[in-house]
């Protein structure tokens, strides 16, 4: 499989929003969905304990926030990565969409600076504020291509198999995303080593035909 281009991306300066975020991701992730808001301001820095209230508004408006802070460049890596495979002139392959579709879970986050976010995403994902995304909104226009397309170059299943097999793929993915996250690698061979890894797991769930 041809490898995509690295991404790099600027990490600024945190002020005070920037830094509940930062602790909110990590401290949810760690603790869970229901921690306490005055942890979060506390993790972060602030004497306030109503800080997280006074940025976000809420519980649910720190959760939203923190995965906005992210998915802009995530959605644009996506369709960055769609457009070079289009160029290249490959075929459509669930190998091929699902690592397009993975690839920025692995480089964006850090790149932005953050050490959580996989682990926040797998406590979170089930919270009301997050939910499934609603992919016919903009925002989400890498995602909303790629699930369109995969759904397309899935093998030969019932519509609704094939949205079962994709249901339970986000459902590993998050957790196996998690679980890279908490690892300690000793290289870049190692790292990439796992996360081939985990495209392939993935590709299997979806590709790996009934037994009869």
């Amino acid at each position: 499989m041809r490898r995509p281009p690295p991404y790099s991306g600027p990490v600024t300066s945190p002020d005070a929003r920037q830094l509940i975020l930062f602790a909110g991701e990590r401290t949810i992730a760690e603790h869970g969905p229901d921690v306490a808001l005055r942890d979060i301001a506390v993790a972060a820095g602030q004497r306030n304990n109503s800080a997280v209230h006074y940025h976000f508004g809420s519980r649910d408006g720190l959760f939203v926030a923190i995965i906005e802070r992210h998915q802009p460049a995530m959605e644009t890596r996506r369709s960055a990565l769609l457009a070079d495979h289009e160029a290249s002139g490959s075929p459509d392959t669930v190998a091929a969409l699902v690592e397009i579709l993975l690839r920025p879970m692995f480089e964006v986050p850090y790149a932005e600076g953050s050490t959580h976010y996989a682990r926040f995403l797998e406590q979170a994902r089930t919270h009301p504020a997050v939910g499934g995304p609603d992919l016919n909104e903009p925002r989400w226009h890498g995602t909303r291509a790629l699930v369109a397309r995969l759904f397309k170059t899935l093998p030969h299943r019932s519509p609704a198999l094939k949205r079962y097999r994709m249901q339970a793929m986000t459902t590993v993915m998050f957790a196996l995303l998690a679980d890279y996250e908490r690892q300690e690698f000793t290289g870049e061979t190692d790292r990439k080593a796992v996360q081939d890894n985990i495209v392939a797991m993935l590709v299997g769930l979806l590709t790996e035909p009934v037994a009869e």
